[in-house]
């Protein structure tokens, strides 16, 4: 039999009766504070104490991008060289022996013989050779003809250079019969454009056009309620009447140069509101880059004509100084500044632009090579008509001054 465990003797109290037994702790042996060690750990703070890391640096601006590359223009096909034209040609002679020329057909005879003795006034006068009526030689400089304006095959000799058609409508650069096929959206704005560069004495001038788009905060409304969108078509219809191929490089520029495009007669409806939204945030204005951007194009394309641009914006820019030194250093180039107001005629941002237009010349600039003009608080309230007038108001002038100064041929 196992022995039970006694139990602790309990004590009388004073008054005979059991003392009330009294709890007394047990003390831990040394093995049970070992395990109690073992199986609960010290759990130390609640949580990790935050060190203070080091010291972080304000940000740093980053650097402004890079402007966005303007696409590479359409390599311009260098002219064929046209050969000197022989004084004294020689028809291809057919295949064969070269024939021997007949002794009545040269002219030595006719002189030395025929002439120079009696018999002319006793022998009947040979009739003279019909000779066919040369055909209106080509300029050798004559641009080739393009397939809305070209000669019929038939209709020119093959010993001469063939001739393009005049173009229509007053020395338009692309026909009106081309503009109704591929843009009939187009076709008035066209003709507004060639009334307005007949007017002036245009007709038959060639430039490449530019469209500079501003896309500073302020704007966003004339994005969105299609006036910008409606610019653009109008630059194209002074395009088709100036610039044969009726491209129209775009560029649109904020802080820096948001992005570039190209115009033509096949893709324009509602192309400016879709590159608009796909650039994003809405910068400040700065137009030097902008200025600089065109000018790397212009030099890229190697073109000889000049270049008419259009330059659109609501206020002046952040950086002045800038702007005027870009404007004032590309007065050296063939390429005319049209800058057109939006907004409030009476907003003080536009004093700087009435101040680039009269730049003084020669102290600033070689030659004026801007003009100004507001187009108000709703653009499209303004006639095509009126417009394109406004347009061109100082263009002729820049031609001729430019080419005084030789920096147009």
């Amino acid at each position: 039999m196992r022995d039970e465990p006694s139990l602790p003797q309990q004590s009388a109290g004073p008054d005979g009766g059991v003392a009330p037994a009294v709890s007394v702790p047990a003390q831990p042996t040394a093995g049970a504070a070992d395990r109690a060690g073992e199986r609960i750990p010290d759990p130390g703070p609640l949580g990790p104490i935050p060190t203070p890391g080091p010291h972080r640096p304000e940000p740093v601006p980053q650097p402004e991008p890079e402007p966005t590359p303007m696409p590479s223009p359409k390599p311009i096909p260098e002219p064929e060289p046209v050969p000197t034209p022989d004084p004294n040609p020689v028809p291809e002679p057919a295949p064969g022996p070269d024939p021997e020329p007949a002794p009545a057909m040269t002219t030595a005879d006719v002189t030395t013989a025929d002439v120079t003795t009696t018999d002319v006034t006793t022998a009947p006068a040979a009739p003279a050779p019909a000779v066919p009526a040369p055909a209106v030689p080509a300029p050798a400089t004559a641009p080739e003809a393009t397939p809305d304006t070209a000669v019929p095959a038939e209709a020119v000799p093959a010993e001469t250079v063939p001739e393009a058609a005049p173009a229509a409508e007053g020395g338009a650069a692309i026909s009106l019969e081309k503009v109704q096929r591929t843009a009939p959206k187009l076709v008035s704005l066209y003709k507004s454009a060639g009334v307005s560069l007949r007017k002036q004495g245009l007709a038959g001038q060639r430039a490449a056009v530019y469209l500079v788009l501003d896309r500073s905060g302020s704007m966003r409304t004339y994005y969105k309620d299609g006036t910008v969108q409606h610019l653009a078509e109008q630059a194209l219809g002074l395009a088709a009447n100036l610039d044969d191929d009726g491209v129209v490089p775009v560029v649109f520029f904020s802080t820096d140069v948001d992005g570039t495009a190209e115009l033509d007669l096949t893709d324009f409806d509602g192309r400016i509101q879709e590159l608009h939204e796909s650039y994003g945030h809405m910068g400040r204005t700065n137009y030097h880059w902008a200025i600089e951007a065109v000018i790397d194009h212009y030099r890229a394309s190697g073109a000889t004509d000049p270049a008419f641009v259009i330059f659109q914006t609501d206020g002046a820019p952040y950086s002045k100084p800038a702007a005027e030194r870009a404007l004032c250093e590309a007065a050296k180039l063939p390429i005319f500044w049209q800058f057109v107001g939006f907004g409030d005629p009476e907003g003080k941002g536009f004093d700087f632009l009435r101040k680039l237009d009269d730049l003084p010349v020669p102290e600033k600039r070689v030659v004026d090579n801007a003009g100004f003009f507001h187009a108000g608080r709703d653009p499209r309230a303004l006639e095509d008509a009126q417009l394109y007038e406004e347009l061109m108001v100082e263009f002729p002038e820049w031609l001729a001054e430019a080419r005084a100064a030789g920096i147009l041929p």
